[in-house]
Formats: C-alpha cells, structure tokens, sequence
C-alpha cells in the first residue's frame, strides 16, 4: 500500500470540507496512515466460508404471543384525562389545516 502524503490529506480534507492548519495536516497523516494500515491488515483476514451476518451475536425477537384479554373500559382510561370528548382523549391543535 502507498503511503499517504499531506498533499493527500489536505485534498481528503477539501472533499470533506474541513479546514486543518499545518500542524493538523502533519498530525494526520501519521493517523490516517496508521487507520489504513489496521483496514489493510483486517482485509487480509480469511474469510473463506463465512456466512456474512448482520450481528456477531445470533439475535432472537422476544415477543409474547397476541392474546386478548380484558382491559380497561373508555370511562375508566379517561377518567384521569384532562378534557375528553367523544370517548376520546382532548388536546390541543397544534396544525391548522391547509
């Protein structure tokens, strides 16, 4: 792999729009040498006969099953509600309609 130059880092960073003083250009290239150094060598992990995933974990969706059973009636959810209207609950319009 090439090494990178501040030619190459002062130009990564006018794509990306950033502005770096001289000191931070110097400082960069050291770090982002080393940050492709590390992608060069995880690059070169064998990978033969690996299934891509998704998670390095196997996740299982815990759910219960949907089972009805009883519940509060109208009357007794909106027993607490500020105002109430039509078996509803009633707030505030916050958009006009246009």
């Amino acid at each position: 792999m090439s090494s990178l130059s501040r030619d190459d880092v002062a130009h990564l960073a006018g794509l990306a729009r950033i502005e770096l003083s001289d000191a931070e250009l110097d400082r960069m290239v050291g770090e982002l040498g080393v940050i492709l150094e590390s992608v060069a060598k995880v690059q070169q992990a064998p990978t033969d006969g690996v299934e891509p995933m998704s998670h390095p974990m196997p996740l299982t969706n815990v759910t219960r099953p949907d089972v009805v059973r009883p519940s509060l009636g109208a009357e007794a959810v909106l027993a607490g509600a500020p105002e109430a209207e039509q078996q509803r609950f009633s707030v505030p319009r916050i958009l006009d309609e246009d």
